[in-house]
């Protein structure tokens, strides 16, 4: 890591994917462990027996700069590689490395040999940039020997400590063991398939309805119930300004619709807590069905952002709070 690399000054997140990581898991790497899996794609799949869980994702260039907005919940380091042999042996090794902290960093890898355009813009491939809260802290290539990559990934964990980032992430994805078949796709239920296929068309109506119908059928489909929860929110905030429902908010504090626009619009820009506090302040001045409209809206972003999430953890608190 470069000498000049500085503590990060800012933990802003301004990510579509940052209510749930394993949005951005390639079809390739199926999610493991996290809460809920976000609209429009297919909820996380179980590890394999003995596969072992890894916190390296495959993302595409047009994804980086929400991967590198994550930085400001957990580091991340994102490695550009290709097919060479000394891209391979780099990101075998820092796969290795990440998985190794068991969920204190994430691996963001994209391939240069399918987006040409990215190779030619980087000086050298594989090369891998560090990020913590949204700013590069240092950059590397093939030629760091592995015990400094070690050293290096360790120091990334200290330093997001010292910047209180100490929650584990979820796994996102499972290695192949050599040798080992990878695990199958689990198959989703037809309507929920319909809801995906629905939803990769930006299909939202479609989507709904499959997902209201899967409810109908088994009215304790759980994740039926979060997926159309996160279908909801497509469709209320799809084509929203949030600069214009900032002003709505700020000028009628009492209105309970302006302030879940802006609720709606932070927790799918990614800026949780702050949609999850706008709520929680508001059910703390105010009483009747206002209070109740914002108490059952809060908990419904709750069931989207997932409730093994710490931010939910903590929202429920002050909102505990507030109610008594």
């Amino acid at each position: 890591m470069t000498d000049s690399a500085q503590e990060p000054q800012s933990r802003r997140v301004d990510a579509r994917g940052a209510v749930d990581l394993s949005g951005f898991a390639s079809d390739g790497a199926p999610g493991a462990s996290a809460p809920a899996a976000p609209a429009g794609q297919a909820p996380a799949a179980q590890a394999a027996p003995g596969a072992p869980n890894s916190w390296a994702i495959q993302v595409q260039p047009q994804q980086l700069q929400q991967v590198v907005e994550l930085s400001s919940q957990a580091p991340v380091i994102v490695l550009i590689h290709g097919t060479d042999a000394a891209s391979a042996t780099m990101k075998s090794t820092l796969e290795d490395l990440v998985d190794a902290q068991q969920g204190r960093l994430l691996l963001a890898e994209i391939d240069s040999s399918a987006h040409p355009e990215l190779a030619q813009s980087a000086d050298q491939v594989p090369v891998a940039t560090a990020f913590i809260g949204g700013r590069p802290v240092g950059e590397f290539d093939a030629s760091v020997p592995t015990e400094q990559l070690s050293q290096l990934v360790t120091q990334m964990v200290q330093m997001a400590t010292q910047n209180g980032m100490t929650q584990k992430l979820p796994a996102q994805s499972t290695r192949v063991v050599e040798g080992q078949e990878p695990p199958a796709e689990p198959e989703l239920p037809p309507l929920h398939q319909e809801a995906l296929d629905a939803l990769e068309n930006s299909d939202y109506a479609a989507a709904a309805k499959a997902y209201e119908q899967a409810i109908k059928e088994k009215p304790d489909d759980e994740d039926a119930k979060i997926g159309l929860a996160q279908v909801k929110l497509l469709q209320r905030t799809t084509g929203a300004d949030l600069a214009a429902a900032r002003e709505a908010a700020a000028a009628n504090p009492d209105d309970v619709t302006a302030q879940i626009a802006v609720a709606d619009l932070d927790v799918l820009g990614g800026h949780v807590e702050d949609g999850f506090s706008r709520l929680v302040r508001f059910i703390q001045t105010h009483f009747g069905d206002d209070r109740e409209t914002a108490r059952a809206h809060l908990v419904e972003l709750y069931s989207i952002t997932g409730d093994t999430d710490p931010r939910v953890s903590a929202s429920r608190r002050q909102l505990a709070r507030a109610l008594f």
